[in-house]
């Protein structure tokens, strides 16, 4: 097997354009091969697109599922790596690894033939796809065939066994948010969940549930009928309610009612659409938490918003990675029954 030697842990030497910056920030990626010697390759499969992205490409192709494909295919053909330029968003992938580098000593722990996720970005995931092979929006993936290289910094997780590969899959893409979900979900606090009813909501309010127990109050606000259909369904939620969270006030209304004005200890934001910030902002109390996992956020917005209107929240960017979030979604499903089926229902076929 030939390589190259060694290469930086966290990817720098795979930067083509502008030299300096790390891969994520970078334009342009080298994905040539052999691989550095501390590298992982894999043969990518499937990627799952993150939500915020795969809504914008789909919108601006009028829902044409093929020139989605065709448009995450350019993007990685110019970058190097699936990176949306409108949301700046990527998302994951799963494939089997082909190579270990000699000098591989990575926090995934694979061998060849693994199937393996990575649970770090595409946006800093050198890619490269030969073609295209499927689009399936109900779990906003793309099945490609191609590779992909791991840094020696990068995370993933070995696909379990006794889970559908593609929910696996779907649940690994929002793993940080039901372990942030863990950590913010103290006993006898108000939790707000904007967009509770899609995925990364749904284990958000039934990780919270859990940890809480029947001590706290958890609220699932989300904009379509399904969404909401499916927050009074799984029943983790004390109070769900139908509203756009672009609409500040209207959110903020809707929270003042069903808090009786004392407002949200904590307010997390799983929305998959832009100008949400000021909504989130507002159903939290003024020495209240946010936490913004929508990569649809604008920072920019939510912090010069919180200064306009005199709001005290500490707002907190969305981490993807949690020690243990893996294995913590993991027990989630095995553990919820309804949720499994769930996924099971929305992504297992998809």
């Amino acid at each position: 097997m030939a390589t190259r030697g060694p290469g930086d842990p966290y990817g720098t030497h795979r930067v083509l354009r502008p030299k300096g910056l790390m891969p994520q920030a970078a334009e342009l990626l080298d994905v040539s091969l052999p691989i550095w010697d501390n590298e992982l390759l894999i043969d990518v499969a499937t990627l799952n697109i993150d939500s915020a992205s795969f809504r914008q490409m789909r919108e601006a192709a009028g829902g044409d599922r093929a020139k989605v494909g065709e448009t995450v295919a350019k993007t990685v053909a110019a970058a190097g790596k699936q990176h949306n330029p409108v949301t700046g968003s990527g998302g994951m992938l799963l494939g089997t690894v082909r190579e270990v580098g000699p000098a591989y000593r990575g926090k995934l722990a694979a061998k060849v033939g693994d199937r393996v996720a990575t649970l770090v970005s595409l946006t800093l995931t050198p890619l490269h796809i030969e073609r295209v092979l499927g689009v399936r929006p109900e779990g906003e993936m793309i099945d490609v065939k191609g590779h992909a290289i791991l840094f020696e910094s990068g995370i993933g997780a070995v696909m379990p066994t006794d889970i559908p590969e593609a929910v696996a899959l779907a649940v690994l893409d929002v793993a940080g948010a039901p372990a942030e979900a863990r950590r913010l979900a103290k006993k006898g606090r108000t939790i707000v969940v904007l967009g509770g009813g899609g995925k990364s909501g749904t284990l958000v309010l039934a990780e919270a549930r859990h940890t809480m127990g029947k001590d706290g109050v958890l609220i699932g606000l989300d904009a379509i009928d399904p969404a909401i259909a499916r927050m009074e369904k799984l029943g983790h939620a004390d109070h769900v309610a139908k509203v756009d969270a672009r609409n500040a006030s209207a959110v903020r209304d809707v929270v003042a009612r069903l808090t009786g004005g004392k407002m949200a200890d904590v307010v997390v934001n799983c929305a998959n659409v832009p100008a949400t910030e000021m909504g989130t902002i507002l159903a939290a109390k003024d020495d209240g938490l946010v936490y913004f996992f929508s990569t649809a956020t604008s920072f920019t917005q939510a912090q010069l918003g919180a200064e306009g209107v005199g709001h005290g929240a500490t707002l907190v960017i969305g981490n993807g990675y949690v020690p243990g979030h893996a294995e913590l979604s993991f027990e989630l499903l095995r553990r919820d029954k309804a949720v499994r089926e769930l996924f099971e229902r929305e992504y297992a076929k998809s």
